[in-house]
């Protein structure tokens, strides 16, 4: 069996240019966006083990961020969750994969949440 190693940032709440419909289009639409990247992990994490060993979780929120480009309306979120992985991928090497769930706050009642899931595993 293969070790793993699976960081995660979950819940952060941004606003975001996307939507098909007219109503949506031109203003920023609240997201609430999870991530998770798994990389391999080092043979083993002692107490004194270095931050570059594993990957700074700061990294991941930035992506869903400060990372999306301002200015930009993204017709669909699957493109949003499609930028953070891709940025996520540039940013690091030892990422195989990332999974990004985006849920549609404005959209959303009662507790339910709308949205998607993405997985993009590293290609070549």
């Amino acid at each position: 069996m293969q070790d793993s190693l699976i960081l995660e940032v979950a819940n952060i709440e941004t606003d975001v240019l996307t939507g098909i419909y007219s109503e949506e289009t031109g203003r920023p639409q609240p997201l609430r966006i999870s991530i998770c990247v798994a990389l391999a992990p080092e043979a083993h994490f002692s107490p004194d083990t270095p931050l570059a060993a594993s990957k700074n979780y700061m990294d991941l929120k930035f992506a869903a961020t400060r990372g999306l480009p301002q200015g930009v309306h993204f017709t669909l979120i699957e493109s949003i969750g499609d930028h953070i992985a891709e940025t996520l991928f540039v940013q690091d090497a030892r990422i195989e994969r990332v999974t990004v769930k985006i849920v549609k706050l404005a959209i959303s009642e009662a507790g339910e949440e709308i949205g998607m899931t993405l997985t993009r595993h590293r290609r070549g």
